[in-house]
């Protein structure tokens, strides 16, 4: 269980930092700011666009052109919310850098969105063939991350044991 985050630790924190990590905190939580107001923003234009088109009649949630578009601003917002939470990671200073596996799996929900809102009947094969390297290259660098990291603790648990 982690402990809460606290603004005077981070202060306490922020004399022992080089210029460099004081500037990458500064950056980071600029991003966050800045991704968070967006986020707010495009989740009220989506739940007024949703609501106004229901209550209007204008958005038929059985249309798949509908869904489609719905869905894809959702997992959009879900990206963004993703990215802005990898961020505050490097506000708090929990983490240094951005975590590989954290963007692989951002990258992952990205491609997921693509399909969501992919017209098939539009799409050639060679899209969709990239589409589905793309998803198989990620798949394989997460899978091979998370066995490295696996491996890792595995190994530490046996040397205290």
């Amino acid at each position: 269980m982690t402990k809460p985050f606290s603004w005077s630790e981070l202060r306490a924190q922020w004399t022992l930092l080089s210029y460099y990590q004081r500037f990458e905190g500064l950056v980071a939580l600029a991003l966050t700011l800045v991704i968070g107001l967006v986020i707010l923003v495009a989740l009220f234009r989506l739940t007024f666009s949703v609501v106004t088109g229901l209550l209007l009649g204008v958005l038929n949630p059985l249309d798949h052109g509908v869904f489609q578009s719905v869905f894809g601003e959702i997992l959009t917002l879900l990206i963004a919310l993703e990215f802005n939470h990898t961020l505050q990671y490097v506000v708090k200073r929990e983490q240094s850098i951005i975590q590989t596996k954290v963007v692989l799996l951002i990258a992952l929900l990205a491609v997921a969105r693509k399909i969501v809102i992919l017209d098939l009947n539009a799409a050639d094969a060679g899209q969709l063939l990239a589409l589905a390297a793309i998803t198989l290259a990620l798949g394989a660098a997460y899978w091979l991350m998370r066995e490295r990291d696996d491996r890792y603790v595995v190994d530490a648990k046996q040397r205290i044991e």
